[in-house]
C-alpha cells in the first residue's frame, strides 16, 4: 500500500513538472515568433495557474513520504514540525524541495498577473519551470551517489528531465491545437504545420540527449553490465521502457516524414481533414506512451537495480 502510494505520488509530480516546463519552454523554442498565438491557443495563463498548484499539492504530499521514510516514522500522526524542519533545512533533498515550492508559487504569480503571452514572462515561467523540475533530481538515484560522481548523476538526470519536458510538452501543445474545433481558420492550420515542421530537428536534438544521458544513468545505477536486465524487476521495467520509447520514435518518424507532409499538401489543396486525423490518432498513441513511461519512471525510482527491491529513496 505505502509503496503503491509512494509510486503514484511521484508520479503525479513528474507528469505535473514536466508539464509546467514544456508547455512554455516548447511554445517559445518551437514556436519562437509565433509564441503568443500559441500561449493563447492553448489557454497557457490557466493551464500553468493549475498546474502550478496541483504541484505544489502533491509536492506537500511528497514531502509527507519523504519525511516518514527518513524519520522511520510508520505514520503521519509520528511526524512533528522539528521532522519536518530538519528536512527541510538539514537534507538536500528538503532544500530542493523547499526550491521546488519557491518556484511554483512565483510561476503561479507571474501566469496571474504577468501578460503570459508576451516573450519575457512566457520566458520567465519557462525558467521557473526548469528549475521547479530539475529539483526532482534530488529524490533519485544521483542523491545516493557521492564526490564528483554526484554531480555528473545530477547533470545526466537534468538534462534527461528537460528533454522528456520538451517532447511531452510539444506533444501536449500539438494535441490542444488538434482539438476538433480548433482549427477552422487557415491561420490555425499554419500554425499547426509550422510547429509540426520546425518541430523535426529540435524532436532529434531531445531525442539525442534522452539516448546519452538514458545510457550514462544507466551505467551510473547499475554499472556497465546487462545481466540484471532480465533478472531484476528493475532491469524488466527499464526494458519496458525501451520498447515505450522505441514506440514513440516509430510513431514521431511518422509524423515527421509521411503526416507533417501530407498535412502540407492538403493545406494547400484545401483538403487537410485526413492528415488531421492521422496525426490526432498518432498524438493520442505517443502521448499515452510518453504518460506510461513517466510511470515507469516513478516506479524505477523506489527500486533497487541491483536487487530489484523497493529501495530506500521515495
Amino acid at each position: 500500500m505505502e509503496e503503491g502510494l509512494n509510486v503514484s505520488i511521484r508520479f503525479a509530480l513528474y507528469l505535473d513538472l514536466t508539464l509546467l516546463a514544456g508547455l512554455p519552454l516548447i511554445g517559445i523554442v518551437g514556436f519562437r515568433k509565433d509564441a503568443p498565438q500559441v500561449a493563447a491557443a492553448i489557454g497557457l495563463r490557466w493551464l500553468l495557474i493549475a498546474l502550478a498548484g496541483i504541484g505544489l499539492a502533491v509536492s506537500l504530499c511528497h514531502m509527507v513520504m519523504l519525511a516518514m521514510v527518513m524519520s522511520g516514522a510508520s505514520g503521519i500522526r509520528e511526524l512533528d514540525r522539528q521532522v519536518f524542519s530538519t528536512m527541510i533545512t538539514g537534507t538536500d533533498a528538503g532544500i530542493a524541495w523547499a526550491a521546488r515550492i519557491v518556484a511554483l508559487l512565483l510561476i503561479a504569480l507571474v501566469a496571474l498577473f504577468g501578460r503570459i503571452q508576451a516573450a519575457g514572462p512566457m520566458k520567465i515561467a519557462a525558467a521557473l519551470g526548469l528549475v521547479s523540475l530539475a529539483t526532482v533530481a534530488w529524490s533519485g538515484h544521483g542523491a545516493m551517489d557521492e564526490g564528483i560522481l554526484r554531480y555528473v548523476h545530477f547533470t545526466a538526470d537534468i538534462v534527461h528531465l528537460i528533454a522528456s519536458a520538451g517532447w511531452i510538452g510539444a506533444l501536449v501543445i500539438f494535441a490542444l491545437l488538434l482539438r476538433p474545433g480548433r482549427l477552422e481558420s487557415p491561420g490555425h492550420l499554419r500554425l499547426l504545420h509550422q510547429g509540426l515542421s520546425g518541430f523535426a530537428w529540435i524532436g532529434t536534438g531531445i531525442v539525442l540527449a534522452l539516448v546519452a544521458t538514458g545510457v550514462a544513468n544507466y551505467c551510473l545505477v547499475a554499472g556497465v553490465q546487462l545481466a540484471g536486465l532480465l533478472s531484476t524487476q528493475y532491469g524488466l521495467l527499464l526494458l519496458g521502457k525501451l520498447g515505450l520509447f522505441a514506440f514513440m520514435l516509430s510513431l514521431a518518424a511518422a509524423n515527421r516524414y509521411h503526416l507533417t507532409p501530407m498535412l502540407e499538401r492538403g493545406i494547400a489543396n484545401g483538403q487537410p481533414t485526413a492528415a488531421l486525423s492521422g496525426l490526432r490518432r498518432s498524438l493520442v498513441l505517443e502521448t499515452s506512451a510518453a504518460i506510461s513511461i513517466l510511470a515507469a519512471v516513478a516506479w524505477l525510482g523506489t527500486l533497487d537495480p541491483s536487487q530489484g527491491i523497493t529501495a530506500q529513496l521515495p
